[in-house]
């Protein structure tokens, strides 16, 4: 199988784009020109700001998926390095957490 790129583009209005591709500088060059995702197309210029390289295509394909659900700012915490802020911008914050849950059953007033 072919080699893969996950990447994600930081178009001209702020907002990312998170892909998948087998030549990043190939894929690259064609978002810039406007023959990539609907998406980038009337948000040019666009930037890579982040990419991981994996062994086989699929893998990227997931990753993009799975980037792709995250928030803003994991995203964000991912493209700055800050691996150890993933997990805490991951946490579940609506009051169907568990953790939440157990400070109401113990009476513990919510942290802000």
């Amino acid at each position: 199988m072919k080699k893969g790129w996950m990447y994600i583009l930081e178009c001209a209005d702020g907002s990312y784009y998170t892909g998948s591709t087998n030549n990043l500088e190939l894929r690259i060059a064609q978002h810039q020109e406007g023959n990539g995702a609907r998406h980038t197309k009337s948000r040019l210029p666009v930037k890579l700001v982040y990419c991981e390289e994996f062994q086989r295509i699929d893998d990227a394909f997931y990753r993009e998926k799975q980037v792709q659900g995250w928030s803003r700012k994991k995203k964000e915490a991912l493209i700055d390095g800050m691996d150890k802020d993933l997990n805490k911008l991951a946490e579940c914050k609506n009051k169907t957490n568990y953790k939440y849950y157990r400070r109401y059953l113990s009476g513990v007033e919510d942290e802000k």
